[in-house]
């Protein structure tokens, strides 16, 4: 937030999440203008594929289903084309490097140099982007 003017930010799968964030936060008291960056990914069937692979590869794996607690899911995939970023917030720099490694390992996304995982760990510090090379 600016001042009174809210920025959105993020990617969503869903036109309508866009506008429902815009509703939500519109009606707050003090904000006069919402710039809304939600980027709407486009619609892919090749991307849902690999977004239930890799929550299923992460979150699926012992010393990471402590994070599939809740409705709030701490590591966020996105997908976009067949590439993949992780982003959120983790307990420890093992936790942050498990979900990297099993991330590396899903079928179908494209193997560029890199797959970004920008993690916050133990709420600490600002996030760091880590790029983890494929294998």
């Amino acid at each position: 937030m600016n001042g009174d003017v809210v920025t959105l930010m993020g990617s969503v799968t869903r036109p309508t999440l866009k506008s429902d964030a815009e509703n939500a936060v519109k009606h707050i008291e003090g904000v006069s203008r919402i710039d809304n960056k939600i980027d709407v990914l486009p619609p892919s069937p090749m991307d849902d594929q690999i977004r239930i692979a890799l929550f299923r590869a992460i979150y699926g794996f012992p010393s990471l289903e402590k994070y599939s607690l809740g409705v709030q899911k701490p590591i966020r995939i996105i997908v976009k084309n067949g590439h993949a970023e992780l982003d959120g917030a983790v307990d420890s720099e093992a936790d942050k490097d498990t979900a990297g490694i099993r991330a590396n390992g899903v079928s179908g996304v494209f193997r560029w140099p890199t797959i970004f995982v920008l993690f916050r760990v133990n709420g600490i510090g600002n996030a760091c982007r880590k790029s983890i090379r494929w294998i």
